[in-house]
């Protein structure tokens, strides 16, 4: 199985859209996770957000998270590097920064406090086993040199020693990711979904009509 498959699998399960009918709405099926992926000034643009029924409270609220910065630049630079690597931009659509996960990480971690500590806490660790192998923060690396520490990172199964904090937090971002991508745009136009998609309707066939006198 291809990775965009295997990571598709874990947004989908972490968004809960495996299995679902295909009669459920998109905009059922992506509120709340959507939202984060959009800046408020694009909401205004996508039809989809326009069917969400916001109240004031959670208006106002997502209004205050959007207003705060919760990452560093460098940190958010960091992250776009990393959900790149999860998921690159190939032949079929474009990569996770593409489609706003980093965006939609940085929302979050303001939304779910309980995850700020682990993200920069690994945030911290990949820079600190760079400076150890190289002398150099994860983003000033050469691409060889990050994905030689990912492959020590990326594979839970192998716990090799020292790497544990690294490993977590490397699951941790792989599952942010996959349900920051494929509750975007671009990652639903991926996952070929439509939702409830109205056809064209000319009203009853001809020999319905005959068999009634109509």
């Amino acid at each position: 199985m291809k990775r965009r498959n295997v990571l598709k699998s874990i947004g989908l399960s972490s968004l809960g859209l495996a299995g679902l009918s295909p009669q459920v709405k998109a905009s059922e099926l992506l509120d709340p996770l959507l939202e984060p992926v959009l800046a408020p000034e694009d909401k205004k643009k996508d039809p989809v957000f326009e069917q969400f029924g916001r109240t004031e409270y959670e208006k106002t609220r997502d209004a205050k998270l959007f207003a705060e910065q919760f990452f560093s630049k460098h940190e958010m630079k960091t992250i776009t590097v990393l959900v790149d690597i999860i998921i690159p931009r190939d032949d079929r659509s474009g990569s996770a920064s593409d489609a706003g996960v980093p965006d939609f990480i940085e929302f979050m971690a303001k939304d779910k406090p309980e995850l700020q500590t682990p993200l920069q806490g690994g945030l911290t660790w990949l820079d600190n086993q760079m400076k150890r192998r190289h002398e150099l923060d994860f983003i000033s690396c050469t691409e060889a040199q990050r994905m030689a520490l990912i492959e020590d990172i990326a594979y839970p199964e192998r716990k090799k020693n020292g790497m544990s904090q690294g490993i977590a937090f490397f699951s941790l971002m792989r599952n942010l990711t996959a349900s920051g991508f494929w509750s975007s745009k671009i990652g639903i136009d991926d996952l070929g979904y439509v939702g409830n998609t109205p056809n064209q309707w000319d009203g009853p066939p001809e020999e319905v009509l005959r068999q009634y006198g109509l």
